[in-house]
């Protein structure tokens, strides 16, 4: 019986559907493994099933020999050597259009909640400390009819696209290549280039892939671009944005807000983040919706059980 290695627990939605055919260990701590314990329990595996904070290198894949597949249980896969895998025969997969609109959600969530000072308004309450309505008590920052700039506009950016046009949004993105006039239309966003659209912007998303060209892509210069009642969001990737450089400029105030769901370093985040107020701080939950981590896992499944039956995955990477 073909034999199956997950990483961390997933939803039995797709636990099950693997269960049904071959033979699973899930790894049992909370915590992601370490590459030893990794290499350990998936040297023997047909399919290696991990989160995208489980680092799959050349050593990894080159000591799994019997590997067909690595069902990544995410979007993303930057966290797989992608040229190993390749080169070792091995498939890898991930889970796409699975959190597109949960991530867009969490997005705004973010973003409402750091102009609307939602965080500290809690604690404020919490603390006792309100005594009655004031004409300046937490003032925030107004939304609606404002301009939004997308920083990366594949699913998700589009779909934080569609909910600015509820809230009647000027909308400016970003990405290597421009859509069409008609697309840019049906949207209502228009491109522009970074450096105008980090000027022109009163809220930035961050919505975009990890790669060279987009490492640190918001550093001090780009910061000190925007607005000073600016507020940026990143529910990307982590090391897009340099979190030295914003927790400074938050507390310079060079910037109104932000609203982080990804760092630069997982889980660590950088200290000086967590001593300020006007940040929220979510631990990577873009997608944790019952609905989306449900499809995740059984689009993973679905990946894993094409392969080990001798087909393709259904979302191939490689």
């Amino acid at each position: 019986m073909s034999k199956v290695f997950v990483t961390r627990k997933i939803p039995d939605a797709g636990l099950d559907l693997l269960k049904d055919k071959y033979e699973v260990e899930v790894f049992s701590s909370t915590t992601n493994p370490t590459k030893e314990q990794l290499i350990t329990k998936a040297q023997d595996a047909d399919a290696l099933v991990p989160l995208l904070s489980d680092e799959i290198d050349e050593e990894v894949i080159n000591k799994c020999i019997n590997l067909k597949i690595i069902a990544n249980y995410a979007v993303g896969y930057d966290n797989i050597d992608l040229k190993a895998a390749k080169e070792n025969n091995v498939f890898v997969s991930n889970t796409p259009g699975s959190l597109t609109e949960t991530t867009a959600d969490m997005t705004w969530t973010l973003l409402m909640a750091a102009a609307r000072r939602v965080v500290e308004s809690d604690k404020y309450v919490r603390d006792l400390k309100y005594d009655g309505w004031g004409p300046e008590l937490l003032l925030g920052q107004k939304v609606y009819g404002k301009t939004i700039g997308i920083i990366g506009f594949g699913r998700i950016g589009k779909a934080v696209a569609k909910r600015a046009a509820g809230f009647n949004m000027k909308i400016l993105y970003n990405k290597r290549t421009p859509l069409s006039d008609q697309k840019e239309k049906e949207l209502k966003a228009s491109y522009t280039e970074l450096t105008d659209l980090l000027k022109r912007s009163d809220f930035v998303t961050i919505n975009a892939a990890l790669n060279e060209s987009t490492y640190h892509l918001i550093d001090k210069k780009e910061l000190e671009m925007m607005k000073s009642n600016a507020v940026l969001v990143n529910t990307g990737r982590g090391p897009i944005i340099n979190e030295k450089v914003l927790a400074q400029a938050l507390e310079d105030k060079e910037i109104f807000a932000a609203g982080l769901d990804v760092y630069e370093k997982e889980p660590e985040i950088y200290p000086k983040l967590l001593k300020l107020d006007n940040v929220v701080l979510t631990p990577h939950t873009g997608s944790a919706t019952v609905d989306a981590r449900n499809k995740m896992a059984e689009m993973v499944a679905a990946n894993v059980i094409a392969v080990l039956s001798g087909n393709k995955p259904l979302n191939q990477v490689v």
